[in-house]
Formats: C-alpha cells, structure tokens, sequence
C-alpha cells in the first residue's frame, strides 16, 4: 500500500452526503457497527430530508448547503447522492482534504471520473469507491484460489446480476441523473469482480437493451472480456427478471469453481464448490457482510492513511470499460 504523508488519525468523523434509502437502511446502519467512526454531519439538497435523517439517527449536525457541510467538524465523507452529483461532491470534498468513500458508478464520464482521481491526488486525501462483492469472504477465498494457481490456466470467468427493479421515481430511471441503467448501476459491480478475478481487460464488447420495461434506460446488458493475462470473462446484468440464480463460475484448465447465494441476495449463507482434478469436489458455505467488511477495510486504509483496497482509479478504469461497450452498441445501432 502506498502511504501520504501526514498524521494518522485516531476516530474517523464521518459526513454523509445523499440521504436517500441506501445511506438510510444500509450505510448508517452498517456504520454504526464501527467502534472507531461516528458520523457527525448529513446532507441534502432537501433540508427536510437531511433534518430527518440526523433526527431519526441522533446525528449532530444536518445541511442543505455543501459548502457549510463541508467545514463542519469532519474527516472522511461517503458520497451517496445520485451519479450525476458524484464529480463535483467528490471535487468539493477533496479540496476541502476530506478522504472519500463514493458509491458507484463514480462518474457520469470517464473524463469525469479520471479527473476526480487526480484531483484527489493533488490534494492528497484518500479515494475509495463503494465496490462490496470484493470484501465478502468467499470471493477473497476464491481469489486466493486463483493466487495460488490452484485451478490451473483460467480460461473463463463468468459473473451474472440479474434482478427485478421496476422503473419507478428513482434517478436510476433517469438517464441524464444515472448515464445509464442496469449496466451502469450493477454492470459496473460485474465488471469489477472480473477485474478483481481476473486482471486488467483489453477488450470488451456485448449488448444493451430495453427488453422488459422499455424505459429511457437499458434493462440488460451482457459483454464479453478478454483478459490481458488469460481467458475470457462473461457477465449479464437485468432489471427485468424475478428470478435468476446469479451464479459465479471460474474455469481453469486443471479446475473449476463456482458461487452461489452471493449476488443479489441477503442473510443466507453463500455456498463456493471447487472442482480439482484428482480430488473429491469440496463444498463450503459461508455468511458475510460485505459491506461490513468494506467499511472496516476503508476506516483502517483513512486512518492509517494508506491507499484503500478498491480506489477510485478501479472506478475510473470500470467506467471507461462501460463506455467503451456503450460506444460499440451505440455504433451497431446507428
């Protein structure tokens, strides 16, 4: 880990910015299982909301300007606002030498998220992105896997997100507050644990569509990678479908691996087999809050200072990948 110069610190002093149901029945929550971090300041555009917010939470101070609550007495922010917000929050914030934790996708653009990166740097604060399938304990095993070559050459991974989310008053469904739909809001977890699994992509390409619901935004999107060390990667995400296994799948030449009750599910234990040539196939399952876990890893990286596990350059290279793919359909079609 690369490490800024400058002091540690001993409790993080959170700001929430975005008040929507996420930070409301997940972030708060989760946060507050951290002995080490409070959260001192929330924020929105809506004063009601914000007012509500730090009331229903004991939370100190609440603000409908970024300016004021950006001097207020805190060291670290998650950003949890609509996408389109994300690149001036995230230039606000580092400025004022605040670490960042911003949801995902981090950007509207590339350019965009590439310049929030550097900007970050300039200024020397830490800059993580809110990427949980990495943190749950199955995936580190199954990565640990892949480290020790114990599956042999990869030749495929394929990572699926499919779920059911109706268009409705959400920014999501808004493409000039999102960018986009399913590809943009739960593509870019897919692509990033392909990245994580295995290595840095040099190609992509696929499709987009509005299958189901015929909204201003896709509702599926599938792609194929090829990556730079070995292999393919596939991925299919959707808005439209009620039920779906949402599978993990790593091929070796030697073995094979797969993951089920991950993706898209809640409070039941996750399942990983593992397939090895000349062994009996293994089974383990296991519970794990991943966003827990990512918390807890992104307090240690913000107080010791040091590079979190998953940057906001991984949120830069995983938006660059969705352009690229959005650029290739966008081409076929017209």
């Amino acid at each position: 880990m690369n490490k800024l110069k400058g002091p540690s610190i001993k409790k993080l002093k959170w700001g929430v910015i975005g008040c929507g149901k996420f930070t409301e029945n997940s972030f708060i929550p989760t946060m507050r299982l951290l002995r080490r971090s409070t959260i001192e300041s929330v924020f929105s555009n809506d004063s009601k909301r914000a007012k509500f917010i730090s009331e229903k939470f004991g939370i100190p101070n609440s603000f409908s300007d970024l300016g004021e609550f950006l001097k207020s007495d805190i060291n670290a922010v998650y950003i949890g606002s609509a996408n389109i917000n994300h690149y001036e929050q995230v230039l606000k914030a580092a400025k004022a030498g605040k670490h960042i934790l911003c949801d995902k996708p981090v950007s509207i653009t590339t350019a965009q998220a590439e310049e929030m990166v550097n900007v970050c740097n300039e200024n020397k604060v830490q800059y993580a992105v809110n990427y949980t399938y990495r943190f749950h304990p199955l995936i580190i095993k199954a990565k640990e896997f892949l480290e020790r070559q114990l599956l042999g050459k990869i030749v495929s991974i394929s990572v699926n997100y499919n779920t059911d989310f109706p268009p409705g008053n959400n920014f999501r469904f808004k493409k000039e507050l999102s960018g986009g739909g399913a590809l943009r809001d739960i593509g870019t977890h897919m692509i990033d644990l392909l990245r994580f699994f295995g290595g840095e992509i040099t190609s992509i390409d696929g499709v987009i569509d509005d299958i189901i619901y015929k909204s201003e935004v896709d509702d599926f999107s599938a792609g194929i990678v090829k990556f730079e060390k070995s292999g393919y990667g596939y991925f299919n995400v959707s808005f439209n479908n009620k039920k779906a296994f949402n599978r993990i799948e790593i091929l070796g030449h030697k073995g094979a691996l797969s993951i089920e009750n991950l993706i898209a599910v809640k409070n039941v234990p996750s399942k990983m087999t593992i397939l090895l040539d000349g062994e009996a196939k293994k089974a383990f399952r296991k519970r794990g809050n991943k966003f827990l876990h990512l918390l807890r890893s992104v307090q240690k990286s913000f107080m010791q200072n040091e590079t979190p596990l998953v940057t906001g350059f991984d949120g830069y290279i995983n938006m660059k990948l969705m352009e690229e793919l959005e650029a290739k359909c966008l081409a076929r079609k017209n």
